[in-house]
């Protein structure tokens, strides 16, 4: 590679993840917007966003010696190709079918993009390590730079995706989706520089799924508690809630309701992905040892707990909904996002700081098959714990994973 290659690969690696994350967040707020109006429970709505996650699961081991086997490119070019396939296959539902048939079909398809975001995810994130510069906390940088920037794409995927299914309907909006795309894949195939590194000798490839670094796994641990904690009350939870609180039941009642939950959707991501990218600065990264670092990742994670449990205890003494307990709502989800995206910003610059260079890409898939347990346990009790105790025990439930995820944390200052 020359000498401004490693620069320019790192630019194309985290165009082709901001491409990719916008069609992700989009499709994921098309199709829970969608099915909800069309009646579907919030436990049919957590089924349809499971079978994502357990491809998550599968994908991130598999991808790791993938990536290690064909090379990073390879991957990445692999995991849009596979969206695209996804959404043309989302654009086939018959409106006809029943629920039963809707719901196996639609987790059909979302398994693909499942397998298709993790492909995308673990090869940016793999190819950072490897492009990285190593002094001043260049790591810590470019990796803050890449989750915090990714994630703001996404929230402008969550307005999108409730602004095209008010405007354009269903049907339009994945398959405009879809051909944008396959453009940017066929950008990212021409314009991607030859040599982008990943690729290992036949002899290293495979070790093992799970990491020989205790440190990787106690980190996997926290981060899959960290990301129930979160999806327990995002996934379906909280737009099923502000979705029933706002829409009257009209078609205008409903369009209204889109834009406004897709709204606080896409400013929640968007001011969770700023926060991400500032992480090196409020954690003072620079020049900082890594046990420091581990200190105040604990820190953090135990500064998460109390807010869904104040949160519940709120929705619990409301009742029934109010002014003043959506304002409380509104104004803790943001704080959780904040300390939420701390959180989340310096386990991905752990996971790298860990991780062996000769077998990143296995340590980084083990890592993310931890965080996509977390979001299968977390849409599983979304839509149960929503339904069997509204949005109190739905908060409570948050509040829970939150509490594991800080102990499972603290097990990291033994090491």
């Amino acid at each position: 590679m020359t000498q401004h290659s490693p620069l320019r690969a790192y630019a194309a690696v985290t165009a082709a993840y901001w491409a990719f994350m916008l069609s992700d967040g989009a499709l994921r707020m098309l199709v829970l917007l969608h099915f909800n109006a069309l009646g579907f429970s919030p436990v049919q709505l957590a089924w349809l966003f499971l079978l994502y996650e357990i491809a998550g699961i599968v994908t991130n081991l598999a991808a790791g010696w993938l990536a290690a086997r064909f090379g990073l490119a390879a991957t990445l070019y692999a995991g849009l190709g596979l969206q695209i396939a996804a959404l043309v296959a989302l654009a086939q539902l018959d409106p006809g079918w029943g629920i039963a048939a809707s719901v196996v079909f639609v987790m059909a398809v979302q398994g693909v993009s499942g397998v298709a975001k993790d492909l995308a995810k673990m090869s940016s994130k793999s190819a950072v390590k490897l492009l990285a510069p190593a002094e001043g906390g260049g790591l810590f940088r470019w990796v803050a730079l890449l989750t915090g920037s990714k994630n703001a794409v996404k929230g402008l995927g969550f307005f999108l995706g409730a602004a095209l299914l008010a405007l354009a309907g269903f049907g339009p909006a994945v398959w405009g989706m879809a051909g944008v795309l396959a453009v940017i894949l066929l950008a990212i195939v021409l314009f991607l520089p030859a040599g982008l590194p990943g690729r290992m000798k036949s002899a290293e490839v495979w070790g093992g799924w799970r990491s020989r670094d205790a440190r990787v796994n106690r980190l996997s641990l926290a981060r899959m508690f960290l990301f129930g904690a979160r999806d327990v009350w995002f996934v379906v939870g909280i737009p099923v809630y502000f979705q029933a609180v706002l829409s009257d039941g009209s078609a205008e009642g409903r369009r209204t309701a889109f834009f406004v939950v897709g709204a606080f959707m896409a400013l929640w991501i968007i001011a969770y992905g700023a926060v991400q990218a500032m992480a090196p600065r409020l954690l003072g990264a620079k020049g900082q040892p890594l046990p420091d670092t581990v200190h105040k990742a604990i820190r953090w994670a135990g500064l998460l707990v109390p807010i869904p449990f104040a949160l519940a205890l709120a929705a619990w003494a409301a009742g029934a909904p109010t002014l003043w307990l959506t304002v409380t709502l509104v104004a803790g989800l943001l704080l959780f996002g904040f300390v939420f995206a701390v959180n989340s910003s310096v386990h991905s610059y752990l996971i790298l700081a860990f991780g062996d260079a000769g077998r990143i890409t296995r340590d980084v898939g083990f890592y993310y098959m931890a965080n996509a347990a977390g979001r299968l346990i977390g849409t599983l009790l979304s839509g149960l714990s929503y339904q069997m105790g509204g949005l109190p025990l739905c908060l409570a439930t948050a509040g829970a994973m939150a509490l594991a995820a800080w102990l499972s944390a603290r097990r990291l200052s033994a090491i």
